[in-house]
């Protein structure tokens, strides 16, 4: 079974860090371009940031300069590095794989998606 692992949420004070871990299980992400989205109570999911197969990356304005996305190919993993966080970054944060071309930003177009791991910032 295909699956996507979000792991490393949790609760952090504004301007703190927090790193994000993506895994694939059962199937080999450095096949696939990565994002991440994340989804506060009551909003749409929002894109955050993608990376494709070559690691050529783009962030959403609102985290650039703060997040950052990565990959491990050799751990098969993708990582979100997220620092100077803002109460307004709380949210589900999921990670979706795309087998396709480009970076895209609508979620539908993702093919499959992790169950999410929260992440609260708040003092």
């Amino acid at each position: 079974q295909l699956q996507l692992v979000e792991s490393g949420g949790g609760l952090v004070q504004p301007g703190g860090s927090l790193r994000l871990s993506c895994a694939g299980s059962g199937f080999t992400l450095n096949y696939y371009a990565v994002g991440w989205f994340r989804q506060a109570p009551g909003e749409q999911r929002e894109w955050v940031a993608t990376i494709t197969r070559g690691g050529f990356t783009d962030h959403a304005s609102s985290v650039k300069g703060r997040f950052t996305i990565s990959r491990s190919n050799a751990w098969n993993m993708v990582y979100l590095q997220m620092n100077n966080l803002k109460p307004e970054d709380t949210a589900v944060y999921y990670c979706a794989a795309y087998r396709g071309v480009g970076v895209p930003r609508t979620p539908q177009l993702y093919d499959y998606w992790g169950q999410g791991t929260q992440v609260t910032v708040s003092s």
